[in-house]
């Protein structure tokens, strides 16, 4: 038997930290190789960490609600052997020796951090310990906190909350015994805060979901990086809503996929970047990343109401057909919660189908650190001016609009509306005999 510390796993690309959402084992569990033992959280998307083989779990090193790096221990792991009775929790004048493979874990805290188990048997992560060094927080401190991770433990948030307040109860100075004082400075303006909300009785109160905080901060935060310029486009898709209505049945029984706008779409997109890489991008510092691959994020709005941008990895490298089955098993996973952290990481540019809705056009926020996102609208029939060779006659015609928000810190307004233009034209000019491929 071996004892070993479980690390929080990678998931995915620039996934750096994940929350701790539920503790599925307990310690003095046995556990078998690759079942869940504990629930995490990153950006959008739940995940679980399974047993890396058969054996026990000894204890937690972190609780509901911390947020850990990636590659941090997680838990202490004890490899083969049976299960032994988990160790009750005791009462603080009991005495208890820990098992020899747990005694290590136990030993003297490190300078200056609190003990990680305290003498009444309360549990502290290296988190919240290392918080309460940085702080000044004495363990008997530590001990007075209320918490509200599982079993009463302290979380992250409690902590600092404990801390700012401690910050704002604390007594003022007294004042030196000296020459009367100088004349007060002229009070800086004081920081804006929100406007008061006003609640009645009959109004709704929702709090928000975790996914829900996520995308708050993320549309803030991509609003205030980046200078958003939105260009519009008007696409006569006469000829691609034609040759799906004449081909869906049998493309459908060919590959047996739904064929949707979507894959066409995307397709006339992908060789737009093909032809215009600079919105393919990424901004670092004062250099401009022009991405090799294409990983097009396709945004797609959850049952709950929330959002999610699963991506096509090396979207220019499948046909149509298999642009539609990438497409149709992101969305179905998406929609039943079954995404994974890279089926969400690595996108470099981003399509929003707002027609979905009946919208006709949108003007869509970058989704961070890509540069450009484009929005889809509805297709509608609309009377336009045709050419032809005896003259220019007014027809009924598909029309949509595509609206490109791109960022102008490096996408200046001659490339961003060129490419949307080019995504039109591609759209146009679909071959209306074209074989289904």
């Amino acid at each position: 038997m071996a004892t070993i510390e479980i690390l929080l796993p990678k998931m995915g690309e620039s996934v750096a930290e994940a929350t701790i959402t539920n503790l599925v084992a307990q310690p003095g569990q046995a556990v078998e190789a690759d079942e869940n033992i504990v629930e995490i959280a990153t950006d959008k998307v739940d995940s679980e960490v399974p047993a890396p083989e058969d054996g026990v779990l000894v204890e937690w090193l972190v609780a509901e609600g911390d947020v850990v790096q990636v590659g941090a221990p997680i838990a202490r792991f004890e490899t083969g052997g049976e299960a032994s009775a988990p160790a009750p929790v005791a009462a603080p004048a009991a005495t208890s020796v820990p098992a020899p493979e747990v005694v290590e874990a136990l030993e003297a805290p490190l300078s200056g951090m609190p003990p990680r188990v305290s003498e009444s048997g309360r549990f502290y992560s290296p988190l919240v310990r290392s918080i309460a060094a940085a702080e000044g927080v004495s363990a008997a401190e530590l001990e007075g906190i209320a918490g509200s991770g599982s079993e009463g433990r302290v979380t992250k948030k409690d902590i600092l909350a404990y801390v700012e307040g401690r910050g704002a109860a604390a007594p003022a100075a007294a004042p030196s015994p000296v020459a009367a004082p100088a004349p007060a400075a002229p009070k800086a303006a004081p920081a804006s805060k929100p406007a008061a909300v006003s609640v009645s009785g009959g109004d709704e109160i929702i709090e928000m979901d975790r996914m829900r905080k996520m995308i708050a901060e993320h549309m803030v935060r991509s609003v205030s990086t980046s200078p958003h310029v939105t260009s519009f486009v008007e696409a006569d898709v006469t000829r691609i809503v034609n040759w799906r209505k004449k081909n869906k049945d049998a493309f459908q029984a060919k590959t047996g996929e739904k064929l949707t706008f979507t894959p066409m779409l995307a397709e006339a997109i992908v060789k737009a970047i093909r032809d215009f890489p600079g919105v393919n991008a990424q901004v670092d510092g004062d250099r401009i990343i022009i991405k090799k691959d294409i990983h097009l994020g396709m945004a797609a709005a959850l049952p709950s109401g929330n959002l999610i941008v699963p991506v096509i990895k090396h979207a220019d490298q499948y046909n149509l057909v298999g642009l539609a089955r990438q497409i149709n098993d992101l969305a179905n996973r998406a929609r039943a919660g079954k995404l994974g952290p890279d089926d969400i990481a690595g996108g470099t540019y981003t399509m929003s189908n707002v027609g979905t809705f009946g919208n006709v056009m949108g003007t869509p926020i970058i989704n961070q650190p890509q540069v450009g996102i484009l929005a889809l609208g509805a297709i509608r029939k609309k009377p336009a001016v045709i050419e032809t060779p005896e003259g220019d006659v007014i027809a009924v015609r598909h029309m949509m609009f595509l609206s490109h928000s791109y960022d102008h810190r490096v996408v200046d307004g001659m490339l961003g509306g060129s490419f949307v233009r080019r995504v039109a034209d591609y759209l146009e000019a679909f071959d209306p005999e074209r074989p289904i491929d």
